[in-house]
């Protein structure tokens, strides 16, 4: 995920290997510590950790504290809740099943899901599957009609088959094809769409086909409601309601919904990117659709879109994909190529604002990460 904002001032870290084995402090270590203390400061948020992965290697960098209640840092390996970062692996299982041959991509939504897409918020004999993983359907995002500022509405989770309903039931925002706007209800019709093709819940999917070959041990679908606490290591969660900071770390925001259910850790997060980009996660032709991308038609956002994936140049002129994700108390966002990646992951959602007007880039850091000389 890109914020587009201003400049970061670059100081100072220890590091660690992908096995817990101290390193020695370079120059780019302590650039990226720097960068990451700016933004920390910048953003009144509690910490964060930086996970930097090359060659097999995890380099773990810390700022300010991942528990206010006893100071403690971010552990190594920290889990922590992705959110839409869970979309790129439900695109991935799409495309999987494109590579099956039991979805075609420029096919009507309706095709798989009868009924599902509807008037006003769209039709389903016009948008496509490519349309729902580009978010170019024109769809509606439910999560803007959502009241979530309170303890209790984060607690009052509900089923897929609602919220869908919600966005359907508000007018589209353009034709297919037209444009591409982020909403979240796409991906929420393309679990339902993972899950009537396969017989099998979304999670289920993805964790089959993604999490055990690829062996991401840190990562996992969490079975809600039955499980809210993270299963792992981890830093506290924090969100501010009506300027009271509040601890929410037991609470899980992602209620199980293919638009952002998922726990992972910043290593683990890399390792996916950059075997998806490798070509390890969907075949060489599915890739290439995942990397046909539009331009942003969202204020939001300054990258192009793909399916499920985000493009951006970095400063040295790589091409860069990722995806990103921001909900109650937490924000993860990133970058990657096939053979390095960096991964982001805050205990609370930055103050944006305050990052504009004492000109932090919060992208800064990730560009460094991505353009520093091997």
């Amino acid at each position: 995920m890109r914020i587009a904002l201003g400049i970061v001032a670059v100081v100072v870290m220890v590091l660690t290997g992908g096995q817990g084995a101290l390193a020695q402090p370079s120059t780019m270590a302590e650039t990226l510590r720097t960068g990451l203390d700016s933004i920390v400061s910048g953003v009144a948020v509690p910490g964060a950790q930086l996970v930097l992965s090359e060659g097999g290697v995890d380099t773990h960098i810390v700022s300010g504290v991942g528990d206010l209640g006893t100071g403690a840092g971010f552990p190594d390996h920290a889990q922590m809740r992705i959110a839409s970062n869970t979309k790129t692996f439900v695109a991935a299982v799409v495309l999987q099943l494109v590579g099956e041959g039991r979805v075609e991509l420029d096919a009507p939504v309706e095709r798989y899901l009868p009924g599902v897409v509807h008037a006003p918020g769209g039709d389903g004999n016009a948008v496509t599957v490519r349309n729902l993983l580009q978010h170019t359907s024109g769809i509606p995002d439910y999560l803007n009609d959502l009241d979530l500022e309170s303890v209790a509405a984060l607690r009052a989770g509900r089923p897929v088959e609602e919220l869908i309903g919600v966005g359907m039931g508000k007018t589209a925002e353009f034709a297919p094809g037209e444009q591409a706007q982020y909403s979240n209800t796409n991906y929420l019709l393309a679990g339902q769409l993972i899950a009537r093709v396969t017989g099998m819940p979304v999670g289920i999917e993805v964790t089959r086909r993604i999490l055990i070959p690829l062996e991401l041990h840190d990562t996992y679908w969490p079975l809600y409601p039955a499980e809210s606490v993270l299963r792992g290591p981890h830093a506290r969660a924090y969100h501010e309601f009506d300027g009271v900071r509040i601890d929410i770390t037991d609470i899980d925001p992602g209620w199980g919904l293919p638009d952002g259910a998922m726990v992972s850790s910043g290593a683990d997060l890399n390792r996916f990117f950059m075997a998806l980009l490798a070509g390890r996660v969907v075949a060489p032709a599915q890739l290439a659709e995942m990397q046909r991308t539009v331009t942003t038609g969202d204020a939001r956002r300054s990258e192009d879109f793909g399916l499920g994936l985000f493009r951006w140049t970095t400063s040295c002129g790589s091409e860069a994909w990722g995806h990103g994700g921001t909900m109650h108390g937490s924000f993860v966002y990133g970058g990657a190529t096939a053979e390095r990646s960096v991964t982001v992951g805050m205990n609370q959602i930055p103050d944006i604002l305050a990052a504009r007007s004492r000109n932090i880039d919060l992208d800064e850091v990730v560009d460094a990460a991505l353009c520093a000389p091997r």
